[in-house]
């Protein structure tokens, strides 16, 4: 079974090397291809040619436009004989574009599993992470030997949509604990409590949660290299927005995080690890 992937970012490189470290070998398509030479990968000069020389795809793309592109563009997956073909598709995608991608698949003969990831890097790169995946239960069934080479949790809705209206809603609590982690910090700080002694107490009282074990030594040494940006839990709130509204749910906590998030993008720190946050608070 060849197996390609389409995407080198944050978190694509991380599921990429995991799989390496797994046992598979990979044949790449990144729009920088020398990205995927410098990482030892066999690079493929368009998706079709890699989709060509493979039976699965991976894409790992930072949204739906992307994927949209990677799709369509010129020498794109649509334009192969999809006929016995299946892509996975870690991407956390908008809620409605990923319809037309399971439909527009399928047109073509082709498998879709829509399939993203709740962690990022360091879990991704141990295997650990959390994957939710909607398509059909065949697919899933054939490829779930896989996502566990990566996914140490791993959960199916069958209808597609579902996983992702389930990565966003999940996005909510990241972005909502990340924000009052940070600003529980800057506080406990302004009480003259030692940083690392206040996120410890904080880990096992209220605090004690994935996020904060993820982003302790973020917060300590405040190093915000991007395990997960603050320019992509602002687009997953923004989306997360659009769902509610679509579903005249009113959202009343996602409001004040998705604005502080976009006050980093504004300040030119979109590109930084959304534990970065904290600076507002500092």
């Amino acid at each position: 079974m060849a197996i390609g992937f389409i995407g080198l970012g944050n978190l694509g490189s991380a599921v990429a090397k995991r799989l390496t470290d797994m046992g598979e070998t990979l044949k790449v398509y990144n729009r920088t291809k020398s990205k995927a030479l410098d990482l030892g990968y066999e690079a493929f000069d368009s998706p079709k040619e890699l989709i060509d020389n493979c039976d699965i795809v991976f894409m790992c793309l930072f949204e739906s436009l992307a994927v949209e592109n990677i799709l369509e563009m010129e020498n794109g997956l649509l334009s192969a004989d999809l006929q016995g073909k299946t892509i996975i598709d870690l991407t956390t995608n908008h809620y409605e574009k990923v319809l037309t991608f399971h439909n527009k698949i399928s047109q073509k003969g082709g498998e879709y599993l829509e399939s993203p990831i709740f962690g990022s890097v360091i879990p991704a790169l141990q295997g650990a992470v959390t994957i939710v995946a909607s398509g059909e239960k065949e697919t899933f069934d054939e490829c779930k030997p896989l996502l566990e080479k990566f996914g140490k949790e791993i959960f199916y809705l069958k209808e597609p949509g579902k996983a992702s209206k389930m990565k966003l809603i999940n996005n909510l609590c990241l972005g909502s604990f990340m924000a009052t982690i940070a600003e529980c910090t800057a506080l406990g700080e302004a009480c003259d409590i030692e940083k690392p002694k206040l996120l410890e107490i904080l880990g096992v009282g209220g605090g004690q949660s994935l996020v904060l074990k993820g982003k302790t030594q973020k917060l300590i040494e405040e190093d915000f290299s991007a395990h997960f940006s603050n320019n992509a839990i602002y687009k997953d709130l923004h989306t997360l927005q659009d769902l509610a509204y679509s579903l005249n749910q009113p959202l009343f906590t996602a409001a004040v995080p998705k604005e502080l998030f976009g006050q980093m993008k504004k300040e030119g720190k979109g590109e930084e690890d959304f534990s970065s946050i904290y600076q507002l608070f500092k």
